[in-house]
Parts: structure tokens; sequence; C-alpha cells
């Protein structure tokens, strides 16, 4: 896929917890984790505006496009 999710990479630089997150936004631990893994086919955007607002950030500090051979 030629979208990466790169909301570890963001969790990280705020030095937040997957569980911290998680019961900040209201998503289980199982659905935070695959967005975290980049194993999301899909992305909601109540979601995308959830993390954005717990993590102080933009969509596009999360959703990254890179271009496919």
């Amino acid at each position: 896929m030629a979208i990466n999710i790169n909301l570890d990479v963001v969790m990280a630089k705020r030095k937040m917890s997957v569980t911290e997150l998680s019961g900040q936004i209201g998503l289980t631990l199982a659905n935070l984790s695959i967005l975290k893994n980049n194993k999301a086919k899909a992305i909601r955007l109540t979601t995308l505006d959830s993390l954005c607002r717990a993590l102080e950030c933009q969509p596009a500090d999360i959703l990254e496009y890179v271009k496919e051979n």
C-alpha cells in the first residue's frame, strides 16, 4: 500500500504509550496496535481526528504517501 501510518513515530516523539493513548481516545488496544504497526487497511476520519487531538499533531504527521514502483 502506498500510505504508511507513522503512528509509532508520533507516539515516540510525544512519549505516549499505547495504553495511555487508548484510554484517551477510546480505541481498543488491539485496534490501536493494528494502526501503530502499519497493518490497517482503513482508518475512520473520527479516529484520525481523535488521534490528532490526543497527540497534538496534524494528519500528515501520522499518514504518509510513499510512491510505489
